[in-house]
């Protein structure tokens, strides 16, 4: 199911969008946070064996993104988690929170979400501005988090966003 935004569509990820995603990857601005963009990861997210439901973001009919979330279904703490990245050349034009708001509403209308998380790193700043423009709050920082592509632990950010906050 194609998803609408005020600017974007979200289109479930197909074969057809990975050799765009993977040049999107290769860029400075994304592999810094996201390290490991490659045809054999998105092929995953492709056939749904990552654990990942994945869209890719277009603008203008032209591939910049991908936009995913993963469910968590123990009745105790059902929630989804949301991921992003958009092209450098597309950066500072609010698709990106286009995207992520966009797929928050289809998380909480359509599937019945009453919590939504996301954890860019700390340092991160553009991520952190666009997911607290979409309504996502601070909750902590996550020490020594994710690795990143030098080598070194970073931390991360966890934010979350009620159903009732979107």
């Amino acid at each position: 199911m194609n998803l609408l935004g005020d600017s974007v569509l979200l289109r479930p990820l197909a074969a057809e969008h990975v050799p765009h995603l993977v040049e999107i990857g290769r860029e400075p601005a994304v592999s810094r946070w996201w390290p490991g963009i490659d045809d054999g990861s998105l092929r995953e997210k492709v056939e749904r064996r990552s654990g990942a439901t994945a869209f890719a973001i277009e603008y203008e009919d032209d591939v910049i993104g991908l936009v995913q979330y993963y469910e968590h279904d123990d009745p105790e703490y059902r929630h989804a988690s949301i991921d992003v990245f958009i092209t450098e050349r597309r950066h500072g034009r609010g698709l990106g929170r286009d995207a992520v708001r966009t797929l928050a509403r289809h998380l909480v209308e359509g599937r019945g979400h009453h919590r939504l998380t996301i954890d860019p790193a700390l340092e991160n700043e553009r991520a952190v501005r666009c997911y607290e423009s979409v309504g996502f709050r601070r909750v902590g920082v996550l020490r020594k988090y994710w690795l990143g592509p030098d080598g070194s632990w970073r931390d991360g950010l966890l934010l979350d966003l009620l159903a009732e906050e979107l």
